[in-house]
């Protein structure tokens, strides 16, 4: 039984849109640059735990995973820039040494808002990367850092805990 015009028209389209299905990004395909190495810091095994407000002597070569509080007990030394949400949870790391300035990555195994504080003032993002379907990781957030002591305050935690992974960006 040969195939109608319409027919072959419809099967055509499903056709030649099928490829465009199978390009389509998930998970964690959606960041901007690769966060294989973030992702196995956060997920570690080897992840040290630390109150909030914790200081290490310079970034951990894995993540930490920070206990978090409620805003109003959490003593953020800085305000936040984002108002937390009813209900979620906030807490800081001090890091005593940034050896080199350049670049890093702050990332987060949650949903949250990071604040990286040097000098008394809060850092603007050099680029921003997320996806809500990865497994092990929510965010990475670029940033350019001095040498020197940094406050990284995380607010708007859906979770009491978080992993908290600062990596030299690659």
């Amino acid at each position: 039984m040969p195939m109608t015009r319409p027919g072959l028209a419809a099967m055509l389209l499903l056709l030649a849109a099928a490829p465009a299905f199978a390009a389509e990004p998930s998970g964690c395909d959606n960041f901007k640059w690769p966060i294989a190495r973030e992702r196995a810091a956060l997920t570690a095994a080897d992840r040290q735990n630390a109150p909030s407000g914790a200081e290490l002597p310079a970034p951990p070569a894995s993540a930490v995973l920070l206990a978090l509080r409620d805003p109003a007990e959490a003593a953020l030394p800085s305000p936040p820039e984002r108002a937390p949400k009813p209900g979620s949870f906030a807490g800081f790391l001090r890091i005593r040494e940034i050896a080199k300035a350049g670049s890093y990555t702050v990332s987060l195994s949650q949903p949250g808002w990071i604040d990286a504080v040097q000098n008394g003032a809060v850092l603007k993002p050099a680029d921003f990367s997320g996806a809500g379907d990865c497994d092990g990781i929510r965010k990475s957030v670029k940033y350019q850092f001095a040498a020197g002591p940094l406050l990284l305050q995380i607010s708007g935690s859906p979770t009491a805990s978080i992993a908290v992974a600062l990596l030299p960006a690659q």
